[in-house]
Parts: C-alpha cells; structure tokens; sequence
C-alpha cells in the first residue's frame, strides 16, 4: 500500500516542474520521476537534474517519450492546453495512468472523445482541477450538504484575477490567445464552474454568458509608450503594468519566476529586454477577455451568476451562496466561511489550512493520485467524465459569449457529439411563434 511510484513528466514547466516535481521531492518515498520530456532545453535539463534522471531518459519531446515502450505506472501531462489530448489519447493506449492538467482539450469533442477513451480504457485519467481537492472548498461543500442553510437557491460567485497575474499569462503570456491555447472561461475559470457543478450536486442545463477585451488593446496605450518597457516607455515609471516594476523590481515570490529560471537579476532583464515578458500590454497579440460574466442554470432550479476580471488587487475568489434557511458568504483569501442564518444567528468556520499551490490542493491531489494507483481505484474525485461536464460548461458558455445566444447544454452537447451545425442556442423571444 505503501510503495513507491515510478512516473514520467510530459511538460517540465512551471506547472509540472514546482507543484508536482516538488511533491516528488519532498516525498521521494512515495513517487519517482525517472524521465521527462520536454522540448525547452533549459527546463527538461533542470528538472533532470533535480531528480536525477538519465540522459536516455530525458526527451525534447512527448511523442519521444511515448514512441518508447512503457516506462513506469503513471504519467503527468503538464504541456501547453493544445498538447494534452493527443498525448493522452496514446497514453492511455499504452496503459499509462495519467494525471493531466486543465483542460483536457481546448476543443470540445476531443474533450468528449476523452473522457470516453479513459471510461473504456480502465486507467486513472485524473484531471488537474486542484480546487476540489483545497480544504477550504470542501468545507464548503460539506456545509451545502448538511443543509444548514437549507436548500440552496442561488449563488454569486467572482473570480477575482490579481491583475500580476493576468498581465502576466493572458496578456503577455501562453494564455494570452485564445487561438494559441484555450478561450479565458476555459483556460482560468473552469475551476470555477468545476466547482459550482459539484457544490451544486445537479446538471447545468441553460448558459449566456458576456465578456470583451476592453483594456489591455493598442488603442487604450499612454501616450510616450513604446513597443517594450525597456525601450525608454514614458510611462514605464508609474505604469502598474511595466514589466520592470513587476519582473526586474520584485520580492521573492513574484512573477519573475514565469519570465526567467535564474533568478538572478541579470537573467531577469535579459529575459524583459528580448522575450515576451517585456512587452507593453497594451502592444501584444492578445485576444482573450479581460472581464467576463456568465449566468447558469441547474436542474435542480439553483441560478449561478458567475464574474471573472482581471482586474483585481489580490487574486482569490469570493461567494455569496443564499438558501431558504440562511446565507454562506466567504473570501478564500482570509480563509473564512461565514454563516448568516435568517433567525438572527451567525457563526464563522476556519477551514484547515494545507502547504502548497491552491490552498494545498496541488499537494492533495498529487497524493490522491498515488493512492488511486496503489488501491487500483479509478473514481476520481476529478476524474474525465466529471471534468468533462463541467469543460462543456465552459465550452458553451463561451459559444454563447461570441455568438450572443442562450445555449441549453444537453442540444449542445449533442451537437458536437453529431458534428451538426445545431449550436445547442434557445431561440430569442422574436423567434418563437406561437
């Protein structure tokens, strides 16, 4: 029960390197990397090292890794969003169990097409949504389900996106396009929706949803700004976004470890004069929005009206969650839960606090994984078909987004299942003949 577990990487960045390579570190009891594969040779070569891997086990690239006969038990999939379904797909063909990170697909038939191939293949596919795994949230949903509010009815919910980090990976970053990689309600947020659907407990059936880029756009840049902060910017003093200010001037723990390996402030600026972390934000290739609002309806008649910004001084998550006997209200940053009940009582919970990324929910799923390998247990708590329903949440959420309809999820989802040009969209008033 107690074994250790042998595993590969695919994808050695921020991702895969601190919050699953460190677990292995911290624990090398319990699992083992024994090769990566990752096509930046500086990262594929620190990571080696940190875990002393071979040569012949360390590969530029996932198709590599998997063109080799079956190396170990279990295999990270920590690539970019538009490289996980393919080597996932072939990893379970070999027999891998694999943990993946979000989102399974920025598409969602391969999304579908994904979590069938994982029912049918008998293997682990345990999908990266930490925040079912975060203390915090499952004293949440223990609270849902001991019905001390009574029956839930309605939620607000907010992502609250510290602007740090939005600049840095939906402006200047790999999530910046949607093209590239996912739309912004896919890539950041379906943690969100993941966990409204499993404090919910019911089906999503009804989506709308709005959003636009409206500031981080060259129209919007000051006047004396320049292509790069490092090229003599006007503003670049006092703008909050400048890459010198956050990447170059930064405490310990900052952004700059998304910009440079090294830490070292030689490496840094190097790293904001010539790469994409030194652009202005409002002269990059981005496309994903930078606020978004989405409306969900469940089957069992709760209402979600969800916000995510990108504009916020701290990032953390905030929720007003109103029941027929009482209200939960809670802002994960403080790490409090308050009850407010309608007979004048009030009572505030202090969830269990666990070390490392998102709330501790990198080191629990991590460590709910091994165990799923050692029992053979392969019921997830974020397993594919689960996470798939609430990506196709996201999907449609999007889709009404850019279209400006309503979609009902079941005729949407059947839609990509059938490849027809039906979107899943409820008609408009003016449509409907009576």
């Amino acid at each position: 029960m107690n074994r250790k577990i042998q595993a590969a990487l695919v994808g050695a960045g921020k991702r895969g390197r601190n919050a699953y390579g460190t677990y292995a570190l911290q624990r090398p009891h319990e699992i083992e990397f024994i090769a990566v594969a990752e096509p930046d040779t500086e990262k594929r070569e620190l990571f080696a090292k940190q875990h002393g891997i071979p040569p012949e086990r360390q590969f530029a690239s996932w198709k590599e890794l998997l063109a080799q006969p079956k190396l170990c038990e279990a295999l990270l999939i920590c690539t970019m969003d538009r490289e996980h379904y393919a080597p996932a797909m072939l990893a379970l063909d070999i027999g891998y169990h694999i943990l993946l990170e979000k989102p399974m697909s920025h598409d969602p038939l391969e999304t579908l097409s994904l979590a069938d191939k994982a029912e049918q293949s008998g293997r682990i596919l345990s999908v990266c949504h930490t925040m079912r795994y975060n203390p915090y949230y499952h004293e949440l949903k223990r609270l849902l389900d001991s019905k001390v509010i009574g029956e839930l009815i309605s939620i607000q919910w907010a992502e609250h996106v510290y602007y740090e980090h939005y600049v840095t990976s939906f402006v200047r970053g790999n999530w910046r396009n949607a093209g590239e990689s996912s739309p912004m309600i896919l890539q950041k947020s379906c943690h969100d929706l993941d966990l409204l659907q499993w404090l919910i407990g019911s089906s999503c059936i009804s989506v709308s949803s709005f959003g636009k880029l409206t500031y981080f756009r060259k129209e919007n840049a000051p006047v004396g700004s320049k292509e790069r902060c490092t090229d003599g910017c006007a503003v670049e003093t006092t703008c909050p976004y400048s890459a010198i200010r956050n990447y170059y001037h930064t405490k310990q723990g900052g952004w700059y470890n998304a910009v440079s390996l090294q830490p070292s402030l030689e490496a840094r600026l190097k790293a904001i004069q010539e790469g994409p972390y030194g652009r202005c934000v409002f002269h990059c290739d981005n496309d994903v929005v930078d606020h978004q609002v989405v409306n969900l309806l469940f089957e069992n008649d709760v209402t979600v009206s969800f916000t995510m910004t990108g504009f916020a001084s701290e990032g953390t998550r905030s929720f007003k969650l109103m029941g027929t006997l009482g209200e939960i209200r809670g802002y994960r940053k403080k790490n409090e839960i308050t009850l407010n009940y309608y007979n004048g009582k009030q009572e505030t919970i202090f969830p269990e606090k666990v070390e490392g990324g998102h709330g501790g929910g990198d080191f629990l799923i991590m460590r709910d994984f091994l165990t799923q390998i050692r029992t053979g247990n392969l019921i997830s708590k974020s397993g594919a078909a689960v996470s798939a329903q609430s990506h196709m949440i996201a999907f449609a959420a999007e889709h009404s987004r850019v279209t400006g309809h309503t979609v009902k999820l079941s005729d949407y989802a059947h839609s990509i299942r059938s490849g027809r040009p039906d979107d899943g969209r409820e008609p408009n008033r003016e449509e409907v003949r009576v």
